[in-house]
């Protein structure tokens, strides 16, 4: 069975195409190689830092992270919360010969990132060898980042084996609409497979919903994998940097998985947030408020569902 692996690259992007052969372009950029009966993959998020978005949705794709620090600035600062706020644990930390390390040691000083394995540039390849599958049982679940249509084949999802595995013929659900899906063929790395297992990146026909019905962050899952609302409390710890004051019906964006949504605060203690329209979420899963048009930090802080 194809094993798979998931890193992002954060800092220069573009050490990604020395990894992968590039694929998919939009706001998040995809690049991918086998090697033996492993596939990896590499996503970066290439419409940041004009927008916070596609960073957390990019590191929410990853098992691993690959941390290439080219300049000490904010967008470096707004990487660093992020990766602290979604609690990665699991990097590469390396940087350029003009980056001052003791400044750089200090920004990441209390956070995940200070625990990543620190190596030369010339050694990242090296070090990402070494690191193994991530794996999780359960039901069958796939996160979804790229949909579009296909002449002569129809609806064509892009996305993310989070749980279990999908198989060709599998009858599941599209969330949060609810839709019934039938999955007509499935392929890994361009070719054919008859099944696909946690964590692989997969390509599926599927019959039952047109590509207008899907949108990035969306479910394909069995029934029960996740609740569906809109509202949801967090255990909210607001980021130090983020200075303005929080105030009941202020709106604001909200990341979960690959979610990204339009909330108010329907309460400010305890936090709750009331959506636009309904999300997926699960029980101490990490959702991350984010204010994009603010003109210095973007994160306003995050916390876990209760």
């Amino acid at each position: 069975m194809v094993k798979s692996i998931n890193f992002v690259v954060l800092g220069k992007q573009d050490i990604a195409s020395e990894f992968g052969k590039k694929g998919t372009v939009t706001d998040l950029s995809l690049y991918d190689r086998k090697e033996s009966e492993i596939i990896k993959t590499w996503v970066t998020p290439s419409g940041f830092p004009e927008k916070i978005q596609p960073l957390f949705q990019a590191i929410n794709l990853a098992e691993y992270v690959i941390f290439h620090v080219d300049t000490l600035d904010k967008f470096t600062g707004e990487q660093i919360i992020a990766l602290d706020s979604l609690k990665k644990e699991n990097g590469i930390l390396s940087h350029t010969f003009d980056v001052d390390e003791s400044k750089l040691n200090a920004m990441i000083k209390g956070t995940v990132v200070e625990n990543y394995k620190k190596v030369d540039q010339d050694k990242i390849k090296e070090e990402m060898d070494k690191l193994e599958p991530i794996s999780s049982d359960g039901k069958s679940e796939m996160v979804i980042d790229h949909c579009f249509d296909v002449k002569g084949v129809g609806t064509v999802i892009l996305g993310k084996v989070t749980n279990g595995k999908i198989k060709q013929y599998d009858n599941l659900k599209l969330y949060p609409a609810g839709i019934d899906v039938l999955i007509k063929s499935i392929q890994m790395h361009d070719d054919p497979v008859e099944e696909s297992i946690c964590p692989a990146r997969v390509g599926l026909a599927v019959k039952g919903a047109k590509p207008d019905e899907v949108g990035r962050g969306d479910i394909i899952s069995e029934e029960g994998v996740s609740d569906v609302g809109t509202e949801i409390e967090l255990d909210f710890k607001k980021s130090p940097f983020y200075k303005n004051e929080l105030s009941e019906n202020q709106g604001v964006l909200v990341n979960i998985g690959l979610q990204i949504k339009a909330a108010k605060f329907s309460s400010i203690t305890p936090l709750k947030l009331t959506f636009e329209k309904p999300i997926m979420y699960k029980k101490n899963q990490i959702a991350v408020i984010l204010k994009p048009e603010s003109p210095t930090i973007r994160i306003i802080g995050s916390g876990q569902i209760k």
